[in-house]
């Protein structure tokens, strides 16, 4: 069995992570009120916070290594953003502009402005950091031995190669399958290219602002 305080280290910011979508899902069925209706307002937030202080938390568990190939980082990065909205973007496909709106608080700036930073401290920071130690950090390398950390970072294996793939493109929602199972097998790219954690978490980070801006810009908040 892998060291325990590791094993935690590497699993539970995802699991608090997805509980907390769980439970947002949970509970939008029980009332109509907007703070259950709308959780997304609050938990988002909380994601936010609550993952980020387990990850501060864990911080000595973590093996970055330093960041290599930074164009190719850069231009993967760049490559999924583009995957992503290109139906929309390029090929006409329906706006997708339900969503997390923030521009219902726009009547509050203070509101509106600190729901605007937890959002992108979530989509640049806290998302990439949770999901590349889980998806590359830890499932890519116990996939091949559980005792993870004996296997090297970026060590290919086949069957872990696309496992990893489909587990990353199939937990995100149905309209996003093919570009999220195209985005595991480039980002898994990244960590085999690079054996760098810090290179993976930069992609990801990049990808995200980019995807965040767009989503100002154009409001198809359906994209959060």
């Amino acid at each position: 069995m892998p060291d325990r305080g590791k094993f935690a280290a590497y699993t539970l910011p995802m699991l608090l992570f997805v509980a907390l979508l769980g439970l947002n899902s949970l509970l939008k069925k029980i009332d109509n009120r907007f703070w259950l209706s709308s959780a997304e307002y609050w938990i988002y937030p909380a994601q936010a916070i609550l993952c980020g202080g387990l990850l501060l938390w864990f911080r000595r568990q973590y093996h970055f290594h330093r960041l290599t190939r930074l164009i190719f980082v850069v231009s993967i990065a760049v490559a999924v953003f583009l995957l992503w909205i290109s139906p929309q973007a390029f090929f006409g496909f329906a706006a997708r502009t339900a969503g997390f709106n923030p521009d219902i608080l726009s009547a509050n700036p203070t509101l509106y402005w600190t729901t605007i930073i937890l959002r992108f401290v979530r989509l640049v920071a806290v998302v990439p950091f949770v999901e590349e130690i889980f998806w590359r950090g830890f499932l890519l390398r116990y996939l091949v031995d559980e005792e993870f950390e004996r296997v090297p970072f970026g060590f290919f294996s086949w069957f872990s190669f696309f496992a990893v793939t489909a587990a990353f493109g199939f937990s995100h929602s149905k309209a996003d399958w093919t570009a999220a199972l195209v985005t595991g097998a480039l980002y898994n790219g990244i960590a085999y290219r690079t054996k760098s954690l810090s290179s993976c978490i930069l992609t990801h980070a990049i990808t995200n602002l980019l995807l965040g801006l767009w989503i100002m810009k154009t409001k198809q908040w359906g994209f959060w």
